[in-house]
């Protein structure tokens, strides 16, 4: 009973529009007084507090920093400009260039959103100059940035490896597989496309007009390399590698010529904001999780469903229908926050790994970057290409074809997560 109250309430403030992190904490409340808590609600600021006190959330700030930093000092349109001059004269090329600029943008941001507000602007204004229509160019925009989230730094993974206490580094080696997956799989579909439809084509760049571009755009592939290195190799901590890679960065920017201090100092807003919006969010859900393990409400779980699912595929895929589902009306980070403490008995029952089940949780939730009506992605590549939401919600829906096949083959083979992590790091 107390769990139903306890999601109910919060999915009836979500759709009186109350703010997700307000929403939690209000539910989280309510909760409390009708399981009879009513004595002890001073256990709700003891749960933030401690769910925030976590050493291994300190690098949270620093990844977001890096990324934003890169957006504003312009980074971004080199490594634009060198996709480009590798791969823009091949068939659909500016389609593959954004795939391929999502990639290595995403070493630099590891959020969806930052790879869509940064790379989405040069990429549509590319695209649309070249002949592509607005609404194609935003859904190819929309759905390469779902890669993001799988490259290092990735915020998302670290806060899966903090709920499910597991290794960021595992967690990190195991998106680099799924994200190159994510990659060929819409690249094919963009050349399969490009034999139905016409679409535009550009002269090969020549040898000086590449190797210029990429003298220009390597540089700033060394961030993630160096978070990547101080991880692996355990010379820095998540957040100590953060903050390297914000300081290099920086030092970038000087050296371009690209310094601006209002441009750094809305960075460091931004990322101000969008900190304290997670760490609102991880401090009222760990009250949540609280509540959820005195009901005994995830043990219960776990003794009821093996009786119904007896095989490990199907409950994934259980799994990924329940978090299409809820990443359309919930972001990411607080749905993992709330199904994590849930499931994570349920992983263990069935002898699946953490590291493979969190892949496959958020190849389920950023979906939903694309789905309506959450669906933020939509939002932001619609007003970056000045056209309705319905344009861009039609032109993406075709891509679900391709990512619904990765998701299902993330499930089935557990080793294109856990091959590269194993290898490096060593079987568990």
């Amino acid at each position: 009973m107390t769990a139903i109250l306890l999601f109910v309430g919060f999915l009836v403030l979500l759709a009186l529009r109350v703010p997700i992190t307000m929403a939690i904490g209000i539910s989280v409340l309510g909760s409390l007084i009708a399981a009879g808590y009513d004595t002890t609600l001073w256990i709700i600021p003891m749960r933030v507090q401690e769910g925030v006190n976590n050493s291994s959330l300190l690098a949270i700030p620093f990844f977001v920093l890096a990324g934003n930093l890169m957006n504003a000092v312009g980074l971004t349109e080199r490594l634009f400009n060198m996709a480009n001059a590798l791969i823009g004269h091949f068939k659909a090329g500016l389609a593959q260039v954004n795939v391929l600029a999502s990639v290595l943008m995403a070493g630099g941001t590891g959020a969806a959103v930052a790879d869509i507000a940064g790379l989405g602007v040069v990429e549509i204004r590319a695209m649309r100059e070249r002949g592509y229509t607005a609404s194609f160019s935003a859904a190819i925009t929309t759905v390469s940035a779902i890669l993001a989230p799988f490259i290092p730094p990735s915020v998302p993974l670290v806060v899966y490896a903090f709920l499910a206490n597991v290794s960021v580094a595992r967690m990190f080696l195991a998106g680099i597989g799924p994200a190159i997956l994510i990659a060929v799989a819409l690249m094919i579909y963009n050349r399969i496309y490009a034999s139905v439809v016409d679409l535009p084509t550009q002269p090969k760049a020549t040898g000086r007009e590449i190797w210029t571009c990429i003298l220009k755009g390597t540089p700033p592939l060394a961030a993630p390399g160096i978070i990547m290195a101080g991880i692996l190799t355990g010379t820095t901590t998540a957040a100590e590698a953060g903050i390297l890679a914000c300081g290099y960065t920086l030092l970038l920017s000087l050296f371009y010529g690209s310094f601006r201090f209002s441009a750094i100092w809305s960075a460091i807003s931004d990322t101000m904001l969008i900190t304290a919006m997670i760490m609102i969010i991880i401090g009222f859900a760990n009250g949540m999780g609280w509540l959820l393990a005195v009901e005994r409400i995830p043990q219960d779980i776990a003794a009821a469903v093996p009786g119904l699912i007896d095989q490990p595929f199907l409950f994934l895929m259980a799994v990924v229908g329940i978090v299409l589902v809820v990443g359309c009306f919930i972001d990411g980070v607080t749905a993992k926050l709330l199904l994590v403490p849930i499931l994570l008995p349920l992983v263990d029952a069935y002898g699946i790994d953490r590291i493979h089940f969190g892949i496959v949780m958020q190849m389920g939730l950023i979906l939903g970057l694309a789905t309506p009506p959450m669906g933020i992605g939509l939002y932001i590549v619609a007003r970056i290409a000045e056209i309705p939401v319905e344009h861009v919600v039609r032109a993406v829906l075709p891509f679900f074809i391709p990512l619904l096949i990765v998701l299902t083959l993330l499930a089935a083979v557990p080793q294109i997560a856990l091959w590269l992590p194993d290898t490096v790091l060593g079987a568990r």
